[in-house]
């Protein structure tokens, strides 16, 4: 049964995988004859040419096809599928001509709206220390919020070849070996985790640096939308498995969105207003090639990721100790980098090189 299961995971991700990689090329064509292309017109853009950038419609593609092939009919999955149209048309529309940040939120809470009232899928109750906490009708706005928080972390990390997909696949990924070990097998949740697992491998094949394609809004939104229903299908009960687990793996999206607002709030700016002072800027100005840059994200998110799994799976103690390292070396990032503010990051080198010049 263990060999056979892991046959079928191994079939939902290579079809998908595939199917996704094939069809890119004629969502290039798409995008080029709808005018869906990011072109660079700002120093903010770390490409230098014109990108298609309809990436999400092959993403969702395939998605749809693995869902023909390996899904299971039922009111959960057609409030996905409807959630997940409206996710791809606002961001289609998004990707041909700019909306307002308000448009984009409206489309988002629908979509988030259409998850909690008709597919039921809900944040209801966490247990902490013992005590089991109900949320009762809290646990519709608690959810909503929970899945545009999630989809907008991914959309907001979006700024690099390869970066908002290698993440996504990399969460996928953790959460499939969580599930499947945990014995949830022939589960929605697992089953919507591999065929994205296949769909955004298959678009990173065109998305790694040099890109060829972009996500774009409806690609980034996507893959943060399923990131929140696969975490709300997956874990229930305990606060840390049901919430903290998730979002450590998402860590890096989510610290990255989070410095982005009090860097913004500590400016002045509006927290939806673009900068270029995300993670992936602060390794390209320490001189890392956008490559290189891309390989030491994930490689952190990998940290977070395997220190999820020894939490869950194997030994809670040795996982944290994990997560203690990377939040010492978070603290380090945010001292010597302008990711929350350049006066903080030359206070700290003019201390340290008053601490040299004593030595």
């Amino acid at each position: 049964m263990f060999n056979d299961y892991l046959d079928q995971i191994f079939l939902m991700v290579l079809t998908t995988f595939l199917f996704t990689a094939l069809i890119m090329p004629f969502t290039n064509k798409i995008a080029e004859h709808i005018g869906a292309i990011d072109i660079p017109k700002d120093n903010r853009r770390v490409h230098n040419k014109p990108i298609p950038k309809l990436g999400g419609l092959g993403i969702f593609a395939g998605f749809l096809f693995g869902y023909m092939l390996y899904g299971i009919h039922s009111v959960q999955m057609n409030s996905i599928l409807i959630g997940s149209f409206i996710i791809i048309l606002y961001g289609i529309m998004d990707d041909i001509k700019p909306l307002s940040a308000k448009c984009e939120l409206l489309g988002q809470l629908i979509a988030a709206s259409t998850i909690a009232f008709y597919g039921q899928i809900l944040l209801s109750e966490v247990t902490f220390f013992g005590q089991t906490i109900e949320f009762g009708l809290f646990a519709y706005p608690i959810t909503i919020f929970f899945i545009l928080g999630c989809t907008n972390v991914i959309r907001l990390i979006d700024g690099i070849d390869g970066l908002s997909s290698g993440i996504s696949s990399i969460f996928y990924l953790t959460i499939g070996i969580i599930a499947f070990f945990q014995d949830r097998v022939e589960t929605l949740e697992i089953t919507l985790t591999f065929i994205m697992l296949g769909s955004t491998l298959g678009f990173l094949v065109h998305n790694f640096h040099p890109a060829k394609l972009f996500a774009g809004e409806s690609g980034s939104a996507f893959m943060g939308f399923t990131t929140a229903i696969i975490s709300l299908l997956g874990f229930k009960g305990t606060l840390l498995t049901s919430v903290l687990v998730p979002l450590l793996i998402l860590a890096v999206p989510i610290l990255d969105t989070l410095f982005a607002i009090i860097r913004r709030k500590l400016k002045g700016k509006p927290i939806f207003e673009a900068d270029k002072e995300h993670l992936h800027h602060q390794f390209i100005k320490m001189n890392y090639s956008q490559r290189r840059t891309v390989l030491i994200i994930y490689a952190i998110d990998l940290l977070f990721s395997i220190a999820s799994i020894l939490y869950v799976l194997k030994d809670p103690y040795f996982g944290i100790i994990i997560y203690i390292v990377l939040l010492l070396i978070v603290i380090w990032f945010i001292l010597h980098t302008g990711i929350i503010s350049e006066k903080l990051e030359n206070k700290v080198k003019q201390f340290e090189h008053t601490l040299t010049l004593k030595k």
